[in-house]
């Protein structure tokens, strides 16, 4: 795929989803790491769903340590691997009063030592709560990459090199969200659907379905 039809597929991206932003609800950059960690493996709508009765009664770090773990479990259960997602943020949370005075850190180096933190977790904080122009390859991400033919790559790690190098400058900071929301309601998994995708016809996917 050439630079100027990657550059056409974001910009009509960008016109399809005007306002490109996460599905996560949070009122602070605290809750919205809360969030992100917990959705690993899970759906935003079933974060969501736990975050609306959790963050009420705890939205800082201690707060959270206030509630213990056992506390804490009880709000995530609903959650998938909420016993590990819930031991992590409690040990998160004691890192961000010991470290960082109750605060959530700016770099990545930073963001990475956290608990239940890697670097999918990390780039989507930096994008999204700091502005930073980078790109977290979720699952999602992954497929619309490899499919549409913007950014190919065997692993995660590979896509998120190329769309670093490859993603049009003045849509990097939007392109996270764009290629998420555009696999998540269009360039769906099972049956893409390919007769409403405003970028059908510059996309290489092979097997593109008519109906």
């Amino acid at each position: 795929m050439n630079k100027s039809k990657r550059l056409a597929i974001f910009d009509r991206l960008a016109v399809a989803i005007p306002h490109p932003e996460t599905e996560l609800q949070y009122s602070s950059t605290f809750e919205l790491l809360i969030a992100v960690v917990l959705s690993a493996q899970a759906t935003d709508k079933g974060v969501n769903k736990a975050t609306a009765k959790l963050f009420p009664v705890a939205n800082t770090a201690q707060k959270i340590l206030d509630l213990g773990e056992e506390g804490l479990k009880k709000y995530i259960k609903t959650i998938g691997l909420f016993n590990s997602k819930g031991a992590n943020i409690v040990k998160l949370c004691q890192r961000l009063l010991d470290k960082h005075k109750g605060e959530v850190p700016k770099t990545r180096e930073e963001l990475e030592a956290l608990a239940g933190v890697g670097r999918k977790t990390a780039n989507v904080i930096l994008n999204t709560a700091f502005g930073q122009p980078v790109i977290a390859v979720d699952t999602h991400i992954f497929r619309v990459s490899n499919r549409t033919g913007i950014a190919k790559g065997k692993n995660v790690a590979i896509v998120e090199h190329n769309l670093e190098k490859w993603v049009p400058k003045q849509h990097k900071l939007d392109a996270h969200h764009l290629l998420i929301l555009h696999g998540r309601y269009t360039c769906i998994a099972r049956k893409p659907r390919c007769q409403s995708c405003v970028i059908e016809d510059l996309c290489e996917f092979k097997d593109k379905l008519s109906d």
